[in-house]
């Protein structure tokens, strides 16, 4: 089964120098301004969890339109989609020939880690999974994961 990344007509496979192709990129390469807006939403939410998405053009692999979400669970444990919501979001992104690059979400009280809930709730396995931990009032983790069929695989994150 492949893994994660780019698939279809006209998609490229986005690689590091030194793997072999077919293998994609395992690394999150976003803009200062995307970062930012992800860790003032989870800021302004916190206590709650913040999530949200940011879309991108299909097959790219590169993060664009931000869009937070509502945590429709409004829990400082868990996020949930709120299901009218994402699928207005995921209609808007096919309209668009975008795709979710990344998918975020906030933990106000631990690391920046995915839960077993969050795993088990991991249903895109082209996207980035960032957790950003607002646990520290001084600090800010901002970690990205790839979460394939349970397996979590951090990678690194690249700020443009």
């Amino acid at each position: 089964m492949p893994g994660p990344g780019p698939s279809g007509p006209g998609a490229r496979a986005l690689t590091e120098p030194g793997r072999p192709a077919g293998y994609p990129r395992v690394m999150l390469s976003i803009r200062r301004e995307l970062h930012d807006k992800i860790v003032a939403h989870a800021r302004a939410d916190h206590p709650d969890e913040a999530c949200g998405v940011i879309a991108g053009p299909a097959g790219l692999d590169r993060p664009a339109r931000f869009i937070p979400m509502l945590n429709a669970a409004r829990s400082p444990t868990f996020y949930e989609f709120d299901s009218t919501e994402q699928f207005q979001v995921w209609k808007e992104m096919d309209g668009r020939d975008e795709e979710p690059v990344v998918i975020y979400h906030s933990h106000t009280a631990t690391e920046a880690y995915p839960s077993r809930t969050d795993i088990s709730y991991a249903g895109e396995p082209g996207a980035h999974y960032v957790l950003v931990s607002t646990r520290a009032e001084d600090e800010t983790e901002f970690r990205s994961y790839r979460i394939v069929d349970g397996v979590v695989t951090e990678e690194p994150v690249a700020i443009t």
